[in-house]
């Protein structure tokens, strides 16, 4: 470690020293209290990696919902002799990240994984100093009570879950030459997000109103959001909505969904059904009118006793769950029969289907993302016996690999640090009776494939801190965009659960294969309700329709469905979509089409992805070899890597070589 030149930071009486303020002061005199000198050694003592590794699942949910957050406030502190550290609530390390330079210095102090940080083990600092009033804390240099620490500047924001219970801290340390008086504020913005995070996946399942009286702030870290019962009473209130509505938790508990924005549920909504707006204009209690975004799901309880979900969400919210099905309405779903529009594999698809609809045979949907793969394991759902049933999607691609565990098989109150009070119904118990939807099977992590096909096998779930056995019957439809057989071989996926589920495997072809684009078109006009602005029909002008038969669509339905949201809103009186009316990304997509060598060599063009390359390797392996190659040049580091190549950190990870796991650094 560096000398550092230093005022000395005895325990000096209030008003004698400017540099220490109050609150420094009173963590000094507290330091002094827990019989620690400025010379005593620091408490260098971490963790075994199992006891860490027991406290981080401990407060697995915390951990989920902060490190992506973490990653996004690293990136803002780059190259700044940084870190980012998340803490438990008694100041335990789980995680940090930061520059790599600044870590070797850090752990010499032991500012990593496994060390406590509370005032009694290292005196004044920012995360234990934080943890003992609860409040924002910066600690500069020698106000830290331990001479060791004095070369750092640690800026640090205690987080709360969405009862108001301190649960963490999240601390930005660096060299105390590099403080930035904005750090502080990226800190607590962090902090909010994460707590705005961890509100929306705790109250999933109840009606939220988030608001704001600007509506440009709905969607953002500005915005309020509460939390109701079904019948109104109230659970919750994230730190924005409790500054709107002038009240803290204590006293908002007191109120109702009535008393707050004048209205009940049942009320609010009839206004949600009524609206054709987005958003929907309430009442304050103190007289002010907010904009609001409002999202209702409500718990209900079938004859077997199992509960189900029933949702309605009929204003858009940030904040939705991704992790079910957004069409669980049966009115709203497709049939088969409305599937076959015409093209000839679709065609086959479905007739292979039909004859085994309702006799217990797993079926595995393939095909590029976007290809409508959802949609397919709905209509089989509500074209079989099953279809009284819920219809329960859970799609392991977007669920954190710490949550998707609890999310598929429930847990028991007090089950792990962060879990909702009185527990929660997994998605396996949920789809009792109905049918249960895997999509991005080829994603799950691989140890939770070992339970999974337990309970595929057994037909009993066993939700986590439980001794009970909850036998569910369910029928399973899974999909994947992966080679499922390439990850086998690859030791990432287990062969006995690909054997269990592929009892019918279909392959959905990608839009630009297809050969009823044009009846496609017609269909999702007519299903999405989109009109002119006048509300007459939409149609699609002859040298459009051309352009659509051109392109590649990489993102098959969903850059469709995009596409045709934008164009609506765009056309004139006539109704009638022209080239005026397309985004220019879609041209660039042409252009790039183009551009492509006649020799569907290319990697970029998505017909050829299982094609030869000359030397005879796949292009997968070619372009495992350029991830591994831009791994080995950035030293493991996955965010630099992602950088050269022009990628996103998640594709790195999907399709890093397995040797390459084992050397990642930077990142972790």
């Amino acid at each position: 470690m560096r000398n550092l030149v230093h005022r000395s930071p005895q325990p000096v009486a209030a008003g004698e020293s400017s540099w220490l303020t109050p609150s420094i002061q009173k963590a000094h005199e507290r330091s002094t209290g827990y019989g620690l000198t400025t010379c005593t050694r620091p408490d260098y003592d971490v963790l075994p990696s199992s006891e860490l590794s027991l406290r981080v699942e401990q407060s697995r949910i915390l951990c989920a919902h902060a490190m992506p957050v973490m990653e996004t406030l690293r990136e803002q502190i780059v190259n700044t002799e940084s870190m980012v550290v998340l803490t438990d609530a008694q100041g335990l390390i789980l995680h940090s990240i930061g520059d790599d330079d600044f870590l070797e210095r850090a752990e010499k102090v032991a500012l990593r994984p496994g060390a406590q940080w509370s005032e009694e083990k290292q005196g004044t600092n920012a995360i234990g100093t934080t943890l003992a009033e609860c409040s924002p804390t910066v600690v500069h240099g020698d106000q830290h009570f331990l001479e060791a620490n004095h070369f750092l500047t640690c800026s640090s924001a205690p987080i709360l879950d969405p009862y108001g219970d301190l649960i963490g801290v999240l601390d930005v340390t660096g060299d105390y030459r590099s403080y930035h008086q904005h750090t502080m504020a990226l800190a607590k913005m962090s902090v909010q997000m994460i707590e705005n995070h961890l509100f929306a996946w705790t109250f999933r399942d109840t009606l939220q109103v988030a608001f704001h009286s600007r509506p440009e702030f709905l969607g953002t870290l500005m915005e309020g959001i509460a939390a109701f019962t079904g019948d109104g009473r109230f659970l919750s209130a994230n730190r924005s909505a409790q500054f709107q509505l002038g009240m803290p938790l204590a006293a908002l508990r007191a109120h109702t969904l009535s008393s707050l924005f004048g209205m009940t549920s049942a009320q609010l909504i009839d206004r949600m059904r009524a609206s054709r707006d987005s958003m929907l204009s309430l009442n304050l209690h103190s007289g002010a009118v907010v904009c609001a975004n409002v999202t209702f799901r409500r718990m209900t309880v079938s004859s077997s006793g199992v509960q189900t979900e029933a949702r309605r969400q009929t204003s858009t919210n940030s904040y939705a769950s991704t992790s079910t099905s957004a069409c669980a309405n049966p009115a709203r779903a497709l049939r088969l029969a409305q599937l076959d529009t015409g093209d000839p594999q679709i065609a086959a698809v479905i007739a292979k289907v039909r004859k085994v609809i309702g006799k217990d045979i797993p079926v595995l949907i393939t095909g590029e993302t976007g290809t409508g793969k959802e949609l397919l394991a709905q209509a089989i759902h509500y074209d079989s016996p099953r279809r009284a049933g819920p219809f329960v999607a859970v799609n392991c691609a977007s669920i954190p690999e710490t949550l998707i565990e609890s999310e598929l098989f429930g847990y028991e109150e007090g089950a792990f640090t962060g879990a909702r009070r009185k527990g929660a119904v997994g998605k396996l118990v949920q789809a009792h009776g109905g049918t249960l939807f895997l999509d991005e099977i080829g994603d799950m992590p691989y140890p939770l494939q070992v339970r999974l096909l337990r309970v595929l096998q057994e037909r009993v779930v066993n939700p986590l801190g439980s001794a009970k056995s909850i036998p569910v019957d369910i029928a399973i439809v899974c999909a994947t965009h992966r080679d499922l057989r390439e990850m086998i071989a690859q030791n990432r996926f287990r062969e006995d659960l690909y054997y269990r589920l592929n009892g019918l495997v279909v392959k959905l072809p990608p839009l630009r294969e297809r050969q009823d684009l044009a009846i496609v078109i017609e269909k999702m006009l007519e299903r999405e309700a989109l009109t002119g602005g006048d509300g007459q029909r939409l149609s699609v002008a002859p040298e459009v329709m051309t352009l659509f038969e051109q392109c590649a669509w990489p993102g098959n339905f969903r850059q469709l469905g995009n596409l045709l949201r934008t164009a609506a809103a765009m056309v004139e009186n006539d109704g009638q979509i022209r080239r005026e009316h397309l985004p220019d990304d879609f041209f660039d997509d042409l252009q790039r089409r183009d551009a492509a060598p006649a020799a569907a060599t290319s990697a970029a063009d998505p017909p050829v992805a299982q094609a030869a390359a000359p030397n005879g390797t796949r292009l997968q392996d070619v372009a495992a070899q350029a991830i591994a190659t831009a791994l080995a040049r950035h030293g493991g580091n996955v965010s630099a890597a992602a950088r050269a190549l022009g990628v996103s950190r998640a594709t790195i990870y999907r399709n890093m070589p397995p040797s390459a796991t084992q050397k990642r650094g930077g990142d972790e």
